[in-house]
């Protein structure tokens, strides 16, 4: 290990606790993965070496959470690897096997323009990486159980397909429609567009449920939708509603691409998802799958997102409008929680749409 990642690592000595592995623990998802299980009292090893600023420049890297995670929590081991380097895992897992009573695999390349610039890299990451960190979940860690922060974009373009409608501020479905109140894990994958990153993410999707069902893992995919707090690095390429707020807040100009500006997402903050993996955790289920998001009461079109971060804000934002629309991208998803709430009645949201641009101007 060089110098540099020896400064960053921190080796606890004396008794070892249980211990949660959190990959890209510096992220948005991750570091609030490694808030939620230190402060319940488990050991973490968190699993980063800033590959967001590779993918995005120097705006976007998570250092400075890296720095404050190990300032802040005592209980949290940051280890500067990579995902996709199958000795140094190997070393790692099998270091602490015994140990780890459960994994988040949060570690990813998130664009879908950039996966189109480097498509091995992007696949290297997301289907070879959690290739990576499942075997050695498998191998040294065999009763752990294993989250996956999947996509929405395992969906592909097919959610475009639906008899939507074009109003004001917005693109709705038909409210007779089975997903009016949110797509369900019923929709196919199958036969659309996915943009490579989707494909990516296909792949290790089905990885995570394959080792569920053939080795008897505890492993669950959750297809995300837009997650956001005031953790998020956002930018240009990735990171929806932080990127938004933070133009808006600086005067940075932002650029609306196609579908009138009207194209809906729901949002939900990382702490609520980072909740959801806590119940998963207290009862895991075997090959599971989950839609999460912040569903139809935290959707929001662009137009809508751009009004709430300038009343927020009390700035207006200096943005334009392109007509070309990212390739694969989604007109209208909102996810149904009503899977994963059925099986975790205890779940809430705890955050507003609101409250989550309040939380991210803050």
């Amino acid at each position: 290990m060089s110098d540099t990642n020896e400064k960053i690592v921190i080796w606890k000595k004396g008794v070892r606790m249980s211990t949660v592995v959190v990959t890209g623990s510096t992220g948005l998802v991750g570091s609030e993965t490694v808030r939620y299980f230190t402060e319940l009292g488990y050991d973490v090893v968190g699993i980063d070496n800033d590959m967001r600023r590779v993918f995005f420049g120097d705006d976007a890297s998570t250092a400075w959470n890296r720095d404050r995670l190990i300032e802040k929590y005592p209980r949290y081991e940051h280890v500067s690897l990579d995902i996709r380097d199958r000795t140094a895992m190997e070393k790692l897992f099998s270091d602490r096997g015994s140990d780890i009573s459960f994994v988040v695999h949060t570690a990813a390349q998130p664009s879908h323009d950039w996966a189109a610039r480097d498509p091995f890299m992007d696949f290297e990451v997301n289907a070879n990486g959690t290739l990576t960190i499942l075997d050695m979940t498998r191998r040294f860690a065999p009763n752990a159980p294993f989250a996956f922060t999947s996509t929405n974009k395992v969906y592909g373009d097919t959610p475009n397909y639906l008899p939507l409608i074009e109003q004001d501020t917005r693109w709705e479905i038909d409210p007779n429609h089975e997903y009016a109140h949110g797509i369900d894990e019923s929709m196919s994958i199958d036969h659309s567009k996915h943009s490579l990153f989707g494909a990516s993410k296909v792949a290790a999707d089905v990885l995570v449920q394959e080792y569920g069902r053939y080795f008897g893992m505890k492993t669950a995919c959750f297809r995300c939708g837009c997650i956001t707090g005031a953790g998020h690095s956002g930018t240009a390429l990735h990171g929806f509603l932080a990127y938004l707020m933070k133009c808006t807040v600086t005067g940075k100009p932002y650029t609306v691409f196609g579908y009138k500006a009207k194209q809906v997402r729901d949002n939900i903050h990382a702490a609520d998802l980072v909740a959801a993996f806590g119940q998963f955790y207290e009862k895991p289920q075997e090959a599971e799958v989950y839609n999460m998001g912040g569903a139809r009461q935290n959707s929001v079109s662009m137009i809508e997102a751009i009004d709430l971060c300038e009343s927020i804000s009390e700035r207006k934002l200096n943005w334009s409008y392109s007509d070309d629309n990212r390739i694969g991208d989604h007109i209208w998803y909102i996810s149904s929680l009503a899977k994963f709430q059925k099986h975790y009645p205890e779940w809430k949201q705890q955050y507003t749409l609101r409250e989550l641009l309040e939380d991210i101007h803050h």
